[in-house]
């Protein structure tokens, strides 16, 4: 794996354990700023469904954190790719069900390290 891929597996790895941060603990407390056109009253009667949304981001980070550090190259690239694509379906998910610009910070960096990834394995082949 190049650094390129590394960084942009990092970058969404962060990415995902703020998200996972932000609904699994401050969901009442930030959730109001950040999803301002919903109301206030709606995220105190919704933070067993956000805390629940945040384990699965936590899935995503930990399976590609687990893809950084597998020796084998093979196995290396199958599980970044594996969860590199639940993170790109999760976009695609959340364009389709809230709004675009909600999908696109989860789609554009999944595939663009979906592309370095292949062509950092291909290279070392």
């Amino acid at each position: 794996m190049t650094w390129i891929s590394r960084g942009l597996i990092l970058l969404i790895v962060a990415l995902h354990l703020y998200i996972a941060w932000f609904e699994m603990f401050a969901w009442t407390t930030v959730g109001a700023d950040v999803f301002s056109t919903f109301d206030p009253e709606l995220f105190p009667d919704t933070v067993e469904l956000a805390a629940n949304q945040g384990v699965y981001n936590l899935f995503l980070a930990a399976g590609l954190i687990w893809s950084l550090v597998i020796g084998d190259p093979q196995w290396r690239f199958r599980i970044a790719m594996c969860f590199l694509g639940f993170v790109a379906v999760a976009g695609i998910a959340a364009a389709v069900t809230i709004e675009v610009s909600s999908g696109l910070p989860q789609l554009v960096p999944a595939v663009l390290a979906m592309i370095a990834t292949s062509i950092a394995y291909m290279s070392d082949k």
